[in-house]
């Protein structure tokens, strides 16, 4: 609370009672209204005056909604806490950006990470959500009208800026960027029903899948596909794979269904004793599907894992052959456990995956019609976006959660 507030007597408690008022409030608007006016103190002479700030912030809220300038979305205040749905300012897109009204955005296990505090770096508040799809209704200036004319149906990703200067970004590595900022993170992301974006990370869609279909690609398919690559798959290679995935859940399912359109083969791995996501991978062409502390019938090529658990990491390097390569898909992973040089020995390797650069977009973006890639989702509403993040953290989903506005 502002520090000339924090006097004795009734004036105090009033306040107090008062700015606790407004921190709970769920309106952004309200919020801002009145901290612009505690920022002048001489305005306020009295409690009373205080008070009277509450409705006339409501009542410019009520005015805002009215004319449509005000829009719904799900905020993280704090790491660890559930979520809040809040009404706010439609935000106006700067100079090189896109405003797009959202129709869908795909929840993402880095969501989930972020709301759980495993990612330590959020802007707070922050709007979660980085698998973005809807079309553009307003644009910044400098932006090419042609590329993003107003109506044109987009896709917001991950990725959402890159400095340009570091050495990463000069050598093509701009997912190593050393001054990045990535949406759902450190810009406002999809959990609303609008969003602001750099036209230049903004893709165009096929047009074959729909608005919910598509959502999952714009990161569970784009890692997926980053991840496969990593195993020394390339589209039209004729030597075929035995590739281990562990974790079969939005990205493996999509990134299996590539895969196997190229004639390699799949091996699923899942949770101890989940028959139903087992049987979902070999519906998807799987050619086994079992535990993932179980050894598979044959030694594998290659494993990804998508599933954040360390202890995966020696249990991938016992199932690959000599030469063989595990790929770590993920943006966060628990400790991984000491484990005995001798499975590591026989060139096998450890990789990581981190962030995609925009070419992955467009090459997989190209790679998933023609692979007839085909997203299995469970929807939600907007509201019930902790429902959907609960669901992705007990293992409850068949393919990727998609928030509706």
């Amino acid at each position: 609370m502002p520090s000339h507030f924090l006097r004795r007597g009734t004036f105090q408690t009033c306040c107090l009672r008062c700015y606790s008022f407004i921190q709970q409030s769920p309106s952004f608007i309200i919020r801002d209204s009145i901290s612009a006016a505690l920022q002048t103190p001489a305005r306020l002479k009295s409690s009373r005056d205080f008070v009277n700030l509450i409705p006339l912030a409501m009542a410019a809220e009520a005015e805002c909604e009215k004319s449509g300038r005000t829009m719904r979305a799900m905020v993280l205040e704090s790491p660890k806490t559930l979520l809040k749905s809040v009404r706010m300012n439609i935000p106006e897109p700067p100079e090189g950006h896109v405003r797009v009204r959202v129709s869908a955005c795909a929840v993402c296990r880095t969501d989930l990470h972020v709301v759980d505090g495993d990612l330590d770096k959020p802007k707070l508040p922050i709007i979660p959500g980085h698998e973005i799809v809807g079309v553009v209704d307003k644009v910044g200036a400098g932006v090419d009208s042609n590329l993003f004319s107003i109506g044109k149906r987009v896709g917001i990703p991950w990725l959402g800026r890159t400095c340009g200067k570091c050495t990463y970004c000069l050598e093509g590595a701009e997912n190593l960027c050393d001054d990045p900022a990535f949406t759902g993170y450190q810009i406002d992301g999809g959990y609303a029903e609008y969003a602001v974006a750099h036209a230049a990370y903004c893709f165009s869609l096929p047009e074959i899948y729909s608005d919910i279909e598509v959502a999952p690609l714009l990161c569970a398919g784009l890692i997926g596909y980053r991840s496969l690559r990593k195993t020394g798959f390339k589209p039209g290679l004729d030597k075929k794979k035995r590739i281990g995935i562990y974790g079969f859940g939005a990205a493996a399912h999509i990134i299996a269904q590539v895969a196997i359109h190229e004639g390699h083969q799949i091996y699923a791995f899942t949770r101890a004793g989940d028959k139903k996501a087992q049987a979902f991978a070999l519906r998807l062409g799987a050619i086994w599907a079992g535990d993932s502390m179980s050894l598979p019938p044959h030694e594998l090529d290659a494993a990804i894992l998508f599933a954040p658990v360390g202890l995966l990491v020696p249990a991938a390097l016992k199932a690959v052959r000599k030469g063989g390569i595990v790929v770590a898909g993920g943006i966060h992973m628990s400790q991984i456990p000491a484990f005995p040089y001798s499975i590591l020995w026989g060139e096998r390797q450890v990789v990581s995956v981190a962030n995609l650069t925009r070419q992955d977009a467009l090459e997989f973006l190209e790679l998933a019609p023609k692979a007839c890639v085909k997203t299995e989702t469970v929807v939600f509403p907007l509201d019930k976006a902790n429902e959907a993040l609960a669901s992705l953290r007990e293992g409850r989903l068949e393919g990727a959660a998609v928030l509706v506005p």
